[in-house]
């Protein structure tokens, strides 16, 4: 890859993990429903631009599929990481985001009839062992000092959304543009979400950190992440792309420790390690090629 490629990767990596970070900053005044429709309603309208001819008309053509994934990939998972991040320390959402890929693996196994190499079962195995370390360590379904149990549940939830859109994606809207998919897909998502936020609107109007956190989810982890995702991929292809999933949790731990003081773990550290292994024998990173997760995972996410 050419040093520019090298570098729009990091930043990527950095704007995706940084969607932890200000959904931290904004869920506590926002509620979890109102922040996510505010990212899904600013990635909205900041996608005008990109609203062609071409991608108006596939967009009408393929309405419904793109109203799925709309659900699927936008607007379930943002409302239930914006719950998480209620209670979850950024670095812990970041590092459960990585699970993605096993999932996807793992439903195309029992599902699809996809077959797993003996390379890949071990890095499902692994990788959801680093899971169950991560959540042992860090979160409880009790009181006390612990991050609560159901917010580790939601950000699970919300991947199984992402493999759920993934699969969909992959079956039904091959061929579609991406960009169409994603800007579809965040009109969608604002216009599903929009009803329950306004029955769900915060008493006490949020003040401007926590507006300045909405506005970077939506301008800067949504509608320039999907810019610089499709350009990435055009350029260096699907699967070195995804190499952007093992940059997430690292820099979603680091926004944490640096702008929350947000402490680092055993079990952050070690079950970040351990999952991120995991994707890799289960993506064949290891084995020097990647390929892209079906419907390309991580392009409607975070």
């Amino acid at each position: 890859m050419k040093p520019s490629d090298i570098a729009a990767l990091l930043l990527l990596g950095a704007i995706w993990g940084a969607s932890f970070l200000f959904m931290r900053m904004g869920a506590d005044e926002f509620g979890g429903m109102a922040l996510a429709d505010m990212r899904a309603i600013g990635a909205a309208v900041c996608s005008i631009p990109l609203l062609t001819r071409p991608r108006l008309a596939e967009m009408r053509t393929h309405w419904r599929d793109i109203a799925v994934i709309g659900l699927a990939n936008s607007a379930l998972p943002f409302v239930l990481f914006s719950y998480a991040a209620q209670s979850l320390p950024a670095g812990v959402s970041a590092i459960s985001d990585a699970i993605a890929p096993l999932l996807v693996a793992l439903s195309g196994w029992l599902w699809l009839g996809e077959k797993l190499s003996a390379m890949r079962a071990s890095g499902l195995v692994i990788g959801l062992t680093g899971v169950v370390w991560l959540v042992a360590g860090t979160v409880g379904f009790g009181g006390g000092h612990r991050a609560s149990g159901w917010a580790m549940a939601a950000c699970v939830g919300a991947n199984v959304c992402y493999t759920f859109g993934a699969h969909y994606s992959q079956r039904c809207l091959r061929g579609v543009t991406p960009l169409s998919v994603a800007t579809g897909s965040q009109l969608a998502a604002a216009v599903m979400l929009l009803p329950f936020t306004v029955w769900l609107w915060p008493a006490k109007t949020p003040g401007l950190p926590a507006w300045l956190a909405a506005l970077g989810l939506a301008a800067l982890c949504t509608s320039l992440a999907y810019v610089l995702f499709y350009g990435l991929m055009v350029r260096i292809g699907a699967a070195r792309s995804m190499a952007v999933l093992y940059l997430i949790p690292v820099f979603g731990v680091l926004w944490g420790l640096l702008f929350l003081r947000e402490p680092v773990t055993l079990a952050m550290a070690g079950g970040c390690a351990v999952i991120l292994l995991g994707v890799a024998l289960t993506t064949g990173l290891l084995r020097g090629r990647m390929p892209a997760p079906a419907g390309g995972v991580a392009a409607e996410r975070r």
